[in-house]
């Protein structure tokens, strides 16, 4: 019987030992789950992956001859009611040069909203050398009810683009922007305001 005892109790070891990998397993893929967006994000800025776009503090030491034309586009989540466009379509910059463009958004509802906006630059190759200084992007837009706002972006592009064959063909570059409601914004509130 004591054989017994110890093949049971060597089984309920060896269970608890599996029940206790698998939680910590479980555990970790939970956290690298929410840790995967941040870290995507921070690759993302670095490297301009996926088109997205650089920060700086200031513009370029440098300008060049070259000139590259940049396109402005917006669209609004449809749980999100606000109009949202550019003010201008397009601008034409040498290489390096400061520009500085405005969004127009109106809130539609009778209430306050804030809304946020995600952002990238196609073609996506020119993500790593498309530089903000400024953006109504890096935080949250609150608007009241009915109010209409002008919000700006400054940026450049990094001279050293020009250091990068593969962007020869490059002479275009358009800005997208995306407003979307942020957290405390119940979904689909007001979306008939449109």
């Amino acid at each position: 019987m004591s054989m017994a005892r110890r093949s049971d109790h060597g089984s309920s070891v060896g269970n608890r030992r599996t029940a206790l990998t698998i939680a910590a397993v479980s555990a970790a893929m939970v956290g690298m789950s929410y840790a995967a967006v941040p870290i995507y994000r921070a690759f993302c800025q670095v490297t301009g992956w996926g088109g997205t776009p650089q920060r700086a503090d200031e513009g370029a030491a440098t300008t060049l001859a070259r000139e590259i034309t940049v396109r402005f586009d917006a669209t609004t989540d449809p749980h999100l009611p606000w109009k949202f466009k550019p003010e201008q379509v397009s601008q034409t910059l040498k290489v390096g040069e400061t520009g500085l463009a405005f969004y127009e958004s109106a809130n539609l509802a009778d209430r306050p909203v804030t809304g946020r906006a995600t952002f990238n630059v196609t073609p996506s190759k020119a993500g790593a050398y498309f530089t903000k200084i400024e953006c109504f992007c890096f935080t949250e837009q609150t608007l009241a009810p009915g109010e209409k706002v002008s919000m700006p972006v400054s940026y450049f592009i990094d001279p050293k683009i020009a250091e990068d064959p593969n962007l020869d063909d490059v002479h275009t570059i358009t800005l997208a922007y995306t407003f979307f409601p942020w957290n405390d914004e119940p979904a689909g509130a007001d979306a008939a305001a449109e």
